[in-house]
């Protein structure tokens, strides 16, 4: 099988993070765990287990992480959450390198003091480097404990803002470019055994050269283990494919896939594609277009835990449906959005076929992302986004310990 030209840049090699030094830094001090193995800055500190006497572990951390931190200059807050503070910020050394930093909240209920879907995003940021991805420089702790992440800085808002904005006009080049890079995200984490589980528009954030950036690992987790059951509770109403409204517990990329062609069809339809108030209702505006599964259409369907909530009998939408409300894809387009879009996950694309489909390389050519139409996200949007996971209460008095060991097991 040939790559797909969209196929770029290559995955991670399974299990490999970023260039740290982490490795040495973790079998001496667990407490180092925090900043060590989540310090992506440009300078990795390089630290070495026979020069470091054991004794001195605690001021090695601690030296460690004040070095992370002074590399930064934290500025306005640009917004707050119930989980976490976001600042503007910049390099120290280059105040044209713009940053967000995200405080996240310190939380004395929680293990670890900090919300599970914090350190899911910490751990799979850390681990993912891609032009399509969120970009995580760096992460330092407090003396109050609180840990801070360096992401990068997103002043264009997202696409969900983009398509709801009815002053930005856009076209059909515009979307397959916008389409290609969410493709290639979701492409790379899979690569990389990683689930996203909540892609959607106001997910994916927009540099200030156009780029598209998949944000928000809150409730990422990795899937290489099939074997292993996983929570159905995830993704966002709108753009939760029917396996998990069934309860399914086994699953894997294509729930993302799912996902992301409701993304692609809401940036067509400048509206929601599938609106719902209920988990029920989602699931009955998912049938009343695409028609009610049954064992023919999806073998093993009435196994899942909730197929008893299957209502009457419905049709799928004939194609003039497709031509009609997604014209603007061509012919080719709506195909791949119908191949990401099939109820029975076994018979949906995968994030490889979904670059290799023939609709990235028909015409249109997709816009350059320099030439794509942008909106003003500002300041404000920034932390709008950005605030949005972790947590956080008062200081608990544990100042002297600067890093924590993170749990980054037992995630469902």
């Amino acid at each position: 099988m040939v790559d797909s030209p969209a196929l770029s840049p290559r995955p991670n090699p399974p299990g490999a993070g970023p260039k740290t030094t982490t490795s040495k830094i973790m079998s001496i001090n667990p407490k180092a765990k925090a900043v060590a193995i989540l310090n992506t800055a440009d300078k990795p500190i390089a630290m070495s287990a026979d020069t470091t006497p054991s004794n001195g572990t605690a001021d090695l951390a601690e030296q460690m992480n004040d070095d992370v931190r002074n590399q930064f200059v934290s500025g306005a807050k640009l917004g707050e959450g119930t989980y976490a503070i976001v600042y503007a910020g910049h390099y120290r050394h280059d105040p044209t390198r713009l940053v967000a930093i995200k405080k996240i909240k310190l939380n004395t209920t929680l293990k670890d003091g900090i919300a599970p879907d914090a350190i899911r995003e910490i751990k799979h940021l850390s681990e993912l480097s891609h032009p399509n991805i969120i970009q995580l420089h760096a992460i330092f702790s407090t003396k109050e404990q609180n840990i801070s992440l360096v992401l990068e800085h997103l002043p264009l808002g997202d696409l969900e803002g983009l398509w709801k904005n009815h002053s930005i006009s856009y076209g059909t080049p515009d979307i397959k470019s916008w389409a290609s890079m969410l493709a290639q995200a979701v492409w790379f984490c899979h690569e990389n055994f990683v689930l996203h589980r909540d892609i959607k528009g106001n997910n994916v954030l927009i540099a200030a050269d156009g780029t598209l950036k998949l944000a928000d690992f809150g409730l990422a987790r990795s899937f290489a283990d099939a074997s292993r059951k996983m929570t159905c509770n995830v993704i966002t109403r709108f753009y939760r494919p029917p396996e998990l409204l069934l309860g399914c517990e086994h699953y894997g990329g294509k729930v993302d896939i799912w996902s992301t062609g409701i993304v692609i069809a809401e940036l067509v339809l400048r509206d929601w594609f599938l609106p719902s108030n209920t988990d029920a209702e989602q699931l009955l505006a998912i049938t009343q277009v695409f028609g009610t599964p049954t064992e023919e259409t999806w073998p093993g369907v009435s196994t899942l835990k909730l197929a008893a909530i299957l209502g009457a009998s419905t049709r799928p939408q004939p194609m003039d449906y497709w031509r009609t409300k997604f014209s603007m894809l061509g012919p080719d387009g709506i195909d791949l959005l119908r191949s990401m879009l099939i109820m029975d996950p076994n018979k949906r694309f995968s994030a490889r076929q979904v670059l290799e489909h023939r609709y990235w390389t028909s015409a249109p050519r997709p816009t350059k992302k320099e030439d794509l139409p942008k909106q003003g996200g500002g300041p404000a949007k920034v932390g709008e986004d950005l605030k949005r996971r972790a947590g956080e209460l008062p200081s608990s008095g544990r100042g002297d310990k600067v890093a924590r060991k993170l749990d980054f097991g037992s995630m469902r």
